[in-house]
């Protein structure tokens, strides 16, 4: 059975940083993709970063400079640092695995709610 379950979340200030973590039992993240994606109340699920089984990392331009995607292969964890917050980033971050750029994988998290005060 695969579990994926995410930690990290809170509340911090504008200009702040976060750092969430995604373990993950039932599912090796060294040898599948692994992503990250968030829902602010009312809007889609989008794709925040990815990092696949080469350990090629990417993140969509909305996001780029200030998230990053890595893994410890070692831990089976994966984590979304996520510096110089905003108040738009406010969402609920969830834990996708083994999908695509394109489209999401079958097993999700269940999702840690992140909060920027302005």
């Amino acid at each position: 059975q695969v579990q994926l379950v995410e930690s990290g979340g809170g509340l911090v200030q504008a200009g702040g940083s976060l750092r969430l973590s995604c373990a993950a039992s039932g599912i090796t993240l060294s040898i599948n993709n692994v992503a990250w994606y968030r829902q602010a109340p009312g809007k889609e699920r989008d794709l925040v970063a990815l990092i696949d089984k080469y350990a090629a990392a990417n993140v969509p331009d909305s996001v780029k400079g200030r998230f990053t995607i890595s893994r410890d292969n070692a831990n089976n964890t994966a984590f979304l640092q996520m510096n110089s917050l905003k108040p738009e980033d406010t969402a609920v971050y969830y834990c996708n695995a083994p999908g695509s750029w394109t489209r999401a994988g079958p097993y999700w998290g269940q999702g840690t709610q992140v909060t920027v005060s302005s």
